[in-house]
């Protein structure tokens, strides 16, 4: 079930199961396939794909030769570029390596926004699209002066500590309430050394407002929004009711960022729901 493949020199961790109509699951930052397992393991008559990201959980960051590596400084000098361009050729190239022409795919977080630059790039090879606590817009300058401040703590003190907080920040509310072991359970997910973690960082700050791509989308597009998160609001979140093919929302009560994780049950009901139609 966990497989492997090649993209431009980089070797990247893949999760395949099941059978049927494929679907392509990929994850938030900083965490790694397994945060859709408790989703898919719910899932019925479907092929499940769920990548690890470059540079996350078992994905290298870069290939090994000189013409492999990643661009450095378009967002701060010296700073590997993790951008969402790299990542939709990586996608492209499973689909490849898999000769699926089409899929059905699911992102949460920066897995909507890399959702976003495949559509751009390649919509002939996308049937359905779930956001699931993701967005459209970009950076506001706000965040991006956030984003160099995260990038200036990694270096100052560790990758971990930047880990942790962004865990524990991300997971919702009334979640950790409910169950205190969930933190652990989610942070155990997050493995990435320093130099990732600013890229992602790096990649993120420099994606473009993807607002007007909404319009364009003309297959089904589903949209699950948790009440609890502050990083992809549910207001945000209502630009997707603007898709052309049409949008089904949800808001999740009592959900954070992680909703997959922290509401397994409810996610799986909407997207098996989502999916069969």
């Amino acid at each position: 079930m966990i497989q492997h493949f090649v993209s431009d020199g980089a070797q990247l961790r893949f999760f395949d199961a099941g059978a049927g109509r494929p679907v392509i699951f990929l994850h938030p930052t900083p965490l790694n396939h397994a945060y859709w397992l408790p989703v898919i393991g719910r899932l019925s008559h479907h092929r499940a794909i769920a990548l690890d990201l470059r540079g996350h959980g078992g994905s290298e960051l870069e290939g090994k030769s000189a013409n492999q590596a990643l661009p450095v400084g378009g967002f701060v000098p010296g700073v590997a570029d993790l951008t969402l361009g790299r990542m939709a050729e990586d996608v492209l190239a499973l689909m490849d390596h898999l000769k699926m022409d089409k899929a059905d795919f699911v992102g949460c977080s920066i897995g909507g926004y890399l959702m976003l630059e495949l559509w751009r790039r390649a919509p002939e090879r996308m049937t359905k699209l779930g956001f699931v606590c993701s967005k459209a817009q970009s950076d506001t300058a706000e965040g991006r002066e956030k984003r160099k401040a995260t990038i200036q703590r990694i270096e100052t003190e560790g990758v971990e500590a930047v880990l942790d907080g962004q865990v524990k920040s991300l997971t919702g509310a009334s979640s950790q309430n409910k169950n205190p072991m969930l933190f652990s359970e989610i942070r155990a997910m997050a493995k990435m050394n320093a130099k990732t973690a600013a890229a992602v960082q790096a990649g993120l700050a420099l994606r473009i407002d993807s607002v007007s791509t909404i319009a364009t989308i003309a297959c089904p597009v589903l949209a699950i929004a948790g009440e609890e998160d502050t990083i992809c609001t549910a207001a945000e979140m209502e630009a997707f009711k603007g898709a052309l093919g049409g949008c089904k929302f949800h808001l999740l009560p009592h959900a954070g960022h992680f909703s997959a994780c922290e509401q397994p049950e409810r996610v799986s009901e909407l997207l098996q729901s989502w999916l069969d139609e």
